[in-house]
């Protein structure tokens, strides 16, 4: 099925309102994602641009790029949430299990909900056998965890036209990959609907650092602006009122350098102490919104 085939449009003045827990208006679903980038393809992504603008392999820089997060910037993450006890969403890979068991591990133990993110990073459609690859992200953390996988992000957002009924097959119960509402939604699969959970592409350090060359400051500015407006919008009467979620998405070896981590540390300061806000997992979003009865 194409999108819109899967996601039947409903426009949000036309949705039930809904209520979080002990009247608070705005969940918040801090994501970090961690991925196993193998030295052997090209980069997902480069922070410095090649030679003579041809990529060479192998690309060490920019592997090195993203490997000073996952020495260094991913430890600045989990003291930050351990300080505030925040349990994040962890987007990652399978292969992080066993290529860095140490961040992994520290993830399980802190209480960190494991989101499927592929195997390694490689777009969707880059990947033989798709059907194999989810089933091998999947047991593998459901072994490293001991839990089983609810959510999935694809690399880069990336899907075929196959992939949600791929996904529910294995047992995923919500995809974000549809960034299409301020609260989950259903999508249709072969195997059943799943949901849709309101992951970012704005409050996200990629784009924002990366792509658009935003000072270090913009990610926790943009996200006060979007916290303010859901609370303020949440807590009016009528149709455009309810709770919301607003998601913030951040890489270690991004926002975890030390000239961008006091922002990101302040910004998470802030939102722990807003009456308005609690902090919630992808799952626990999932379970909220089903138990509410809002059938979008």
């Amino acid at each position: 099925m194409r999108p819109e085939e899967r996601l039947r449009y409903t426009a949000s003045i036309d949705r039930p309102r809904t209520a979080l827990p002990d009247g608070k208006l705005v969940a918040v679903w801090p994501v970090v994602n961690v991925e196993n980038w193998l030295i052997d393809n090209p980069m997902p992504r480069q922070v410095l641009s090649p030679p003579t603008g041809v990529t060479q392999l192998p690309d060490v820089p920019n592997w090195a790029w993203h490997e000073y997060g996952m020495r260094v910037g991913f430890w600045r993450f989990l003291d930050l949430f351990e300080s505030l006890r925040i349990k994040p969403t962890l987007s990652v890979n399978g292969s992080v299990c066993t290529a860095y068991p140490r961040v992994a591990g520290a993830c399980r133990d802190a209480g960190w909900e494991f989101m499927g993110h592929g195997y390694v990073q490689v777009p969707t459609h880059k990947v033989a056998d798709q059907r194999a690859m989810i089933h091998t992200t999947v047991e593998t953390i459901r072994h490293f965890t001991g839990e089983p996988v609810a959510g999935w992000l694809g690399p880069g957002l990336t899907e075929t036209l196959e992939t949600p009924d791929l996904l529910a097959e294995a047992g995923i119960r919500y995809i974000a990959d549809f960034v299409v509402d301020d609260l989950p939604a259903r999508l249709k699969t072969a195997h059943g609907e799943v949901l849709t959970m309101p992951y970012s592409m704005e409050l996200n350090d990629i784009p924002l650092a990366m792509i658009q060359h935003h000072t270090s400051e913009e990610l926790a500015t943009r996200t006060r602006l979007h916290v303010d407006a859901l609370i303020a919008e949440a807590a009016r009467p009528g149709p455009l009122g309810g709770a919301k979620v607003a998601c913030i998405a951040i890489h270690p070896y991004i926002s975890g350098v030390p000239h961008r981590m006091p922002a990101l540390a302040a910004l998470f300061r802030d939102l722990a102490g807003r009456p308005e806000v609690m902090f919630m997992q992808g799952r626990e979003i999932a379970d909220w919104y089903l138990a509410s009865g809002d059938p979008t």
